[in-house]
């Protein structure tokens, strides 16, 4: 729970906030991986309709017409890449594994209480669009049972 000292000094409560973390194995890459999140045309083959950058703010338009500007927060090439995504925080980091694939763990914190649901299978979405994408494969399962629903894996 947050709380928030008021003009006078008096504690309030803010809505109760939460973080949303999934991992997801690729076989590609860390550079092909981070080229995808962090770049217009990659974002466009598996985010968003259009997410063109100009300046560190991220132009987000969605199917439904729905668009939002995010600010990217912080980016190490082939690591991690921040940014502010419907007034919470995303975090994508990309730690390299076997056989030159990534294991990638996305942090979504500040998610109010009230959109948690709708908000963490959207994540199951995007992040299962990009594995289609980054992996070229049908079967979107990595058949490792080290990463499954249990460990907070999206792909089973």
């Amino acid at each position: 729970m947050l709380t928030r000292l008021n003009s006078n000094n008096v504690s309030s409560v803010d809505e109760q906030m939460k973080t949303i973390t999934w991992k997801l194995y690729l076989k590609s890459n860390p550079k092909a991986v981070f080229d995808l999140i962090s770049t217009a045309e990659g974002r466009k083959k598996f985010w968003a309709e259009k997410a063109t950058e100009v300046n560190g703010i991220i132009q987000f338009t969605f199917p439904n017409g729905q668009e939002y500007k995010g600010q990217i927060l912080k980016t190490i090439p082939n690591r991690k890449f921040y940014l502010d995504y419907f007034n919470s925080l995303v975090k994508f980091n990309l730690e390299p594994s076997e056989n030159d694939g990534t294991d990638l763990i996305l942090i979504n914190e500040n998610v109010d209480e009230s959109e948690f649901s709708e908000v963490n299978a959207g994540w199951i979405s995007v992040l299962m669009n990009l594995k289609a994408v980054a992996d070229f494969n049908c079967d979107l399962r990595n058949h490792d049972p080290k990463r499954t629903w249990n460990q907070d894996y999206a792909e089973n």
